[in-house]
């Protein structure tokens, strides 16, 4: 774990206040405050060479909302980069200026957690359907369905045909 531990003595060593650890060969994990996030990515991105957004993970966690991007690079070694957010200021600054494709993930956070991504489009609603109610966050540990028996499909049951 040569390289791995490179880049965490690197990242660290750039970023005091970054916790970050080599769990095992070509896997990274980081814990990074929201307010350097965007430089730490930038670091990561431009430096380490961390080109690749694979994807971004959405969290729940009680008091706080999280989100982890998983990062990778040309030799295989892939980093999470995790920044967490109180549920009282769901805030996040969008990494698209470094990882274009990434505003699809960005945007279902968004629709699902109903976090703030300041960055994206407000008027995109991904992957929810078009007249999915506003407020509600299917994804938040809170969230109930609220729909009544009646307005739910009809369920064919097991090995009954339509006629």
């Amino acid at each position: 774990m040569e390289h791995e531990d490179e880049i965490v003595r690197r990242l660290v060593e750039r970023f005091p206040g970054v916790t970050a650890s080599a769990q095992r060969e070509r896997r990274i994990w980081t814990q990074i405050k929201r307010e350097e996030f965007l430089d730490v990515l930038a670091y990561l991105h431009d430096e380490l060479k961390f080109i690749s957004l694979l994807t971004v993970s959405g969290l729940d966690c009680g008091e706080e909302f999280q989100l982890i991007y998983h990062l990778a690079r040309e030799d295989g070694i892939v980093l999470s980069a995790k920044e967490n957010a109180p549920k009282s200021d769901p805030v996040f600054q969008t990494a698209t200026d470094l990882y274009k494709g990434g505003m699809l993930f960005e945007l279902e956070a968004r629709n699902l957690l109903g976090l703030t991504i300041r960055g994206i489009p407000d008027d995109i609603r991904y992957p929810l359907p078009d007249d999915w109610p506003e407020g509600e966050y299917p994804l938040r540990k809170e969230w109930k369905a609220h729909a009544k028996p009646a307005e739910l499909p009809a369920q064919n049951p097991a090995g009954k045909k339509d006629n």
